[in-house]
């Protein structure tokens, strides 16, 4: 089963942070790993996603 991909705007509502958050975030490197498509989309796997929480979870 291949692992599903997220949009940012289903990130950004999930965490609940503004849009500029999540993209300092992804320009310093500390965010979630992403996809960025041919066309500047930008996805993110759902597994990448939940490890990711993992560890800022782990990190407080």
């Amino acid at each position: 089963m291949a692992d599903e991909k997220m949009t940012v705007k289903e990130v950004i509502a999930d965490l609940k942070v503004a849009p500029s958050t999540f993209y300092r975030w992804r320009q310093l490197g500390r965010g979630p790993r992403s996809i960025k498509l041919p066309n500047g989309d930008v996805r993110i796997r759902r597994s990448e996603y939940e490890r990711w929480l993992s560890e800022r979870e782990d990190a407080a």
